[in-house]
């Protein structure tokens, strides 16, 4: 039997005008899909003018505003809240897909058990790359970063932009208010503890990353600077020691043993090596990814001092919203 299509929504949330051009190229890039969305809409994060802004320019979008405290979560989950197909698709502002970045990660759900899919965010630098960034911290900028899979895979996680079916949504409820970046305030990872908690609910469902399905994201001068870089690998410690305590530091830090523990450890070898080859901004590639760990380790243990029990109690009250999709998803579970 051929396989049909699932209806898309695709959402975009914005919060600054300053992204005015980012935003319009970012909308025309989903317009533009082999793949074409059933819907798009856009979410205002808390900006009245970019709000009027945006509903008298995307005449054919959705355009309302996030009614919920801000942050790219409380945006998200009234982008969910107001969509109507069967798979949820989540694109940056500031990021174009590729033309059939939609239809590749839609051939990854004819697997009645992927939960959701997500593809390979490439960096559109605004001016050059730091000579002293290390491609292992590309996470930074919301990237794929080296030392992740090269070829379709199940993963833990997805991240940035992807698909996830909505039927996730429906049993373990949206992305958790209290992560995911606020404003200018970098921190993150509300995907990764979402699809977590999923797995939690169907043990045998799989997160699939298929590296074919591309995004570039816009990378702006502002962010390619020492005190981003410091300042985003802290607030990353404080995130991944909210999603520990939300989801237990097993799974919460499962995939990162591996990057901390093989990753990092060739990424300074090589970085160190590096001017036996002439390039000698290794040793600052190198300097980077030690004090990149050291600040990420720092802004954890302050969020393990920090956090309160809010976060725990929201996720026991959440869990038995799908206490009935326990173990492995059917077909019907999935699609319906």
């Amino acid at each position: 039997m051929k396989y049909m299509a699932p209806t898309v929504s695709i959402i975009v949330c914005s919060y600054t005008e300053q992204r005015w051009v980012q935003l319009q190229n970012c909308i025309e890039s989903a317009r533009n899909q082999t793949l074409p969305a059933h819907e798009i809409i856009l979410v205002i994060d808390h900006n009245d003018a970019l709000l009027a802004r945006a509903q008298a320019t995307f005449t054919d979008l959705l355009v309302i505003p996030n009614l919920n405290q801000q942050s790219l979560s409380g945006a998200r989950n009234i982008g969910i809240a107001n969509a109507t197909g069967e798979i949820i698709a989540f694109v940056d502002d500031d990021g174009v897909i590729a033309p059939d970045w939609l239809e590749r990660l839609c051939e990854c759900l004819a697997d009645p058990t992927a939960l959701g899919a997500g593809g390979t965010i490439a960096p559109m630098w605004e001016g050059k790359q730091p000579r002293w960034f290390p491609p292992e911290f590309f996470w930074v900028f919301g990237c794929t970063y080296e030392g992740q899979p090269k070829k379709r895979q199940a993963v833990r996680n997805l991240w940035g932009s992807m698909c996830v079916r909505r039927a996730v949504f429906e049993a373990v409820g949206d992305f958790h208010i209290s992560l995911g970046r606020i404003g200018t305030k970098p921190l993150g990872d509300e995907e990764t503890e979402l699809c977590i908690r999923a797995s939690m609910h169907w043990p045998e469902s799989r997160w699939v990353l298929e590296p074919s399905a591309v995004m570039r994201h816009s990378v702006p001068a502002s962010r390619a600077r020492w005190k981003y870089f410091c300042s985003r690998c802290y607030y990353e410690g404080i995130s991944k020691s909210a999603i520990s305590r939300l989801v237990g530091r097993n799974r919460g830090l499962a995939a990162e043993r591996g990057y901390v523990l093989q990753v990092l450890p060739r990424a300074v070898v090589g970085g160190l090596l590096a001017p036996l080859r002439g390039d000698l901004s290794g040793l600052q590639r190198a300097g980077s990814v030690v004090i990149g760990l050291l600040l990420t380790t720092v802004g954890y243990g302050v969020g393990a001092l920090t956090v309160g029990k809010r976060s725990g109690d929201w996720l026991s009250d959440n869990q038995g919203a799908g206490a009935s999709f326990s173990g492995q998803p059917t077909q019907s579970d999935v699609f319906n």
